[in-house]
């Protein structure tokens, strides 16, 4: 099933309708209002979770960020950055701080250095990306993939955003003593289901099942909503609390991020004085040359392939992608998400990055750029609504995640398993990705062993040259610590 949406060609009305290529697109403007609508509210978190990770972690001189500091950057450069790939890109892609990425920044590089001098290397990792695209360059990688490593990157990104989804709900959690064990995840927190906020999830997954089944307009959007209405009554029943409470109180059978109910104010006026902090090149300073070259170059192709892989694969379900697993025009969406990284190391939120949410959006019927402009007009709002966007909890927003992850699966179809050379690379893109929660590292495993495989077969000469570089490359990323020990010493 997909959940691709057919409607009848009409000749264009309107400078919105050809400006965005609405109906070319088979699409309405109520469904791209729809679509941006989905795609925020599954998004919403990082303004929550983005300031939790780097807003009170101390840099190396113990300066810390601050919580509604951050909170109110991250709303900006997603408003500002989605807006621009909307009218720029004029695809249903959102942007903000990209998961990973800010962790990496935080407790990698920022520990070794201030937060300035960290995110001027991440302008710096903005700037190489964007010179990549105006030159040409990312776009040549992307054209050089075969179209069954696209599909793979697809499947591999349906199979994460459901284990995304599931874990952020608490449906699968860590084993607390995994080390002990062989078994590294279990159902719920102590290997049953356990918890109001559980059931609200599972009742949320239930209806967006059953809604999307039956095709149903607006199917995800409803049951978002109608999930955060029963998370909300359900805590004004039954006061069930956050899991975590600082600094040591663990509630395992509480809300995974978001409590729901009414927030204590509506709206707030942001602090935005982080703009602008930041040293491009006081990093090589801090930490030598050699170190702050590898901090950018390994920012770099996870920011490189996370994109890539969130391209094809909401493209791809969004049936945007032509016969050769290309997006046209996709030279434009690189050239704003590079730009986005850059924002985001102006702002001290982290590189930003294409979100593979946007696959909720997608699966609400969006097809152009006008769904990124309602979800970056609904961040706009969220600089002002903070209090409003830690309504929606993880369990209301996950079902979602997972129905669109079973999506984006059903591709899997189009991958000859017969052919090994070109099967066992689409296979290990596709586990690599949720078993290591790295879209970069499954499309690595892909890219070497396509590689491998290629040559070892006497067919190294039809693999691209560039695909051979990007292989290489994958080679060093995989390997960067021990080279990293080896240069630095």
């Amino acid at each position: 099933m997909s959940t691709r949406t057919s409607a009848p060609s009409t000749t264009a009305t309107s400078g919105l309708d050809r400006y965005f290529k609405i109906s070319e697109r088979g699409s309405t403007v109520e469904r791209e209002l729809r679509g941006g609508l989905a795609t925020f509210f599954t998004m919403a978190y990082i303004v929550v979770l983005n300031p939790l990770i780097i807003g009170q972690a101390q840099d190396a001189d113990g300066r810390s960020l601050g919580i509604p500091q951050v909170a109110a950057a991250t709303a900006l450069v997603a408003a500002v950055m989605t807006l621009l790939m909307g009218v720029v890109g004029k695809y249903p892609f959102a942007i903000a701080t990209g998961l990973g990425l800010n962790a990496f920044v935080t407790f990698s590089i920022a520990s070794e250095m201030s937060w300035a001098d960290a995110m001027g290397l991440v302008v710096l990792e903005g700037v190489v990306i964007t010179v990549l695209v105006l030159t040409g360059v990312r776009g040549a990688i992307f054209d050089a993939i075969p179209a069954q490593l696209k599909t793979a990157i697809s499947v591999g990104i349906g199979l994460f955003i459901a284990l995304i989804g599931l874990v952020d709900a608490g449906f699968v959690r860590r084993i607390p003593d995994a080390a002990q064990t062989t078994v590294p995840l279990q159902l719920g927190a102590t290997g049953q289901l356990r918890g109001w906020p559980t059931v609200v999830f599972v009742l949320g997954l239930a209806l967006t099942a059953i809604l999307v089944a039956r095709r149903t307009k607006a199917a995800i959007l409803i049951s978002i909503v109608v999930t955060t209405v029963v998370a909300a009554v359900v805590e004004a029943v039954f006061d069930v609390g956050p899991s975590f409470t600082p600094p040591d109180k663990v509630n395992p059978a509480g809300w995974s991020l978001n409590v729901p109910g009414l927030p204590d104010s509506v709206a707030s006026l942001p602090d935005l004085h982080l703009l602008g902090h930041v040293s491009v090149f006081g990093a090589f300073s801090r930490v030598g040359g050699v170190a702050a070259v590898l901090f950018v170059f390994t920012l770099m192709l996870a920011d490189f392939f996370d994109t890539m892989g969130t391209v094809v694969g909401v493209g791809a379900e969004a049936g945007l992608l032509d016969e050769d697993g290309t997006l046209p025009g996709a030279d434009r969406v690189l050239l704003v998400d590079g730009l986005a990284a850059v924002a985001g190391g102006l702002a001290s939120t982290s590189s930003n990055t294409t979100y593979i949410e946007s696959a909720a959006g997608v699966g609400e019927g969006a097809r152009t750029g006008l769904a990124s402009v309602a979800t970056g007009l609904l961040f706009l709002l969220a600089l002002f609504f903070t209090p409003l966007v830690s309504v929606v909890p993880f369990e209301a927003a996950s079902p979602a995640l997972v129905v669109v992850g079973f999506l984006l699966i059903t591709q899997v179809k189009n991958i000859d398993f017969d052919d090994y050379v070109i099967a066992i690379p689409a296979f290990l893109t596709i586990v690599v990705m949720p078993f290591t929660y790295s879209i970069t590292n499954g499309i690595g495993a892909g890219f070497v062993s396509y590689a491998l495989l290629m040559a070892t077969s006497g067919k190294a000469r039809k693999v691209h040259p560039l695909l051979w570089v990007v292989a290489v490359l994958f080679v060093v990323y995989f390997a960067i610590d021990p080279i990293q020990q080896a240069l630095v010493g």
